[in-house]
């Protein structure tokens, strides 16, 4: 019918301009011809609705992800634990890194050439010394391990309390340090202006370095914390590009996160068994939890708050450590409820 009516016009539109009057007499309008149409389609078009994707993703969480389990909305602090790490001159550091054991201890390395073994009541159960700061730890079989900046060198404490040299990172100063689910150790090493992360057997060989993009372009300035996602993504805090950079388990980039505004600064990060990321912002005082894929979720903030938050580790049950650099205090919070 719109063709016949464009076809109609167009005539019209010839004869207005050709001023033949016999024309006009005799013609008829094609639309008068028309045959009516039987049938006619109804659409009906589809509702949109306006939704926040924080929101959106919130609730998939919960629905999906959690097993019946919520978000609280207050995350309450369980247990206060008083590291007694001293102050560095120089920023007041106090609290650096922790690593959880088997048994639901918590290893805390600070601003000292020691070692501190925690129970989660926050009893002290044990001290070892070490060669210099606990800046970066984790637990690979069993046993506490530390990268030592001074030296070069991944090293790891026995059964015995001696220090063991697991392997040394030539000329490149490694710093976080964490255990991979294919038994291998992910380091982060520096050396100069350039970053890596790279994969080591137990006994040092190298059998994964990833440096840079698809496009060579170098993936980190500054790589400093490192964990391994349940997916196999292995996931970095850059403190110089101030966010947080995920690879796949080949060295792929999968995503960067950069807070939420500019104050944001990814000090650490850890992961939970849904594969949420867990993100201590000191400058923000807060936590920051994303999905797998690197989507924000939502703050975490405990009843009374956290400041200057650096180390992170998760435990069991919905709940998780969280560090303060400059007081030496850890909490132990409950974020998750049935």
């Amino acid at each position: 019918m719109i063709g016949k009516v464009d076809e109609m016009n167009g005539k019209t539109i010839k004869l207005k301009k050709s001023k033949n009057v016999k024309d006009m007499q005799t013609f008829v309008p094609v639309i008068q011809n028309r045959k009516n149409l039987n049938e006619v389609s109804q659409y009906s078009f589809p509702k949109l609705y306006e939704y926040k994707v924080d929101v959106y993703l919130e609730n998939k969480l919960k629905e999906n992800d959690l097993s019946g389990r919520r978000i609280s909305e207050i995350p309450t602090v369980t247990i206060v634990i008083d590291t007694k790490f001293p102050a560095k001159k120089e920023n007041n550091n106090r609290l650096y890194d922790m690593a959880v054991t088997d048994d639901n201890k918590v290893w805390m390395g600070g601003e000292s050439t020691e070692l501190k073994l925690f129970d989660l009541h926050g009893h002290l159960h044990h001290t070892v010394h070490i060669t210099t700061e606990g800046f970066y730890l984790c637990m690979y079989n069993k046993q506490v391990v530390y990268s030592d900046q001074r030296n070069k060198a991944v090293r790891m404490i026995s059964d015995t309390d001696t220090v063991v040299t697991m392997f040394t990172t030539r000329d490149w100063v490694p710093f976080g340090v964490t255990s991979a689910a294919s038994g291998d150790l992910l380091v982060c090493l520096r050396k100069d202006d350039q970053s890596k992360v790279v994969r080591y057997s137990s006994i040092g060989t190298v059998l994964q370095e990833i440096q840079y993009d698809s496009q060579c372009q170098p993936l980190y300035k500054q790589a400093v914390y490192i964990t391994e996602n349940v997916n196999g993504d292995i996931i970095v805090t850059d403190w110089e590009k101030k966010a947080v950079i995920a690879i796949d388990r080949l060295g792929i980039f999968r995503y960067s996160y950069s807070g939420k505004d500019k104050s944001f600064k990814a000090l650490s990060v850890a992961t939970n068994s849904n594969g949420h990321v867990i993100i201590t912002d000191r400058p923000g005082n807060k936590i920051h939890m994303l999905d797998r894929d690197g989507r924000f979720l939502r703050y975490i903030i405990p009843d009374g708050g956290i400041e200057e938050p650096r180390a992170v580790c998760i435990l069991g049950d919905g709940e998780m450590m969280v560090g303060e650099c400059f007081t030496g205090i850890v909490k132990r919070i409950k974020y998750l409820y049935d």
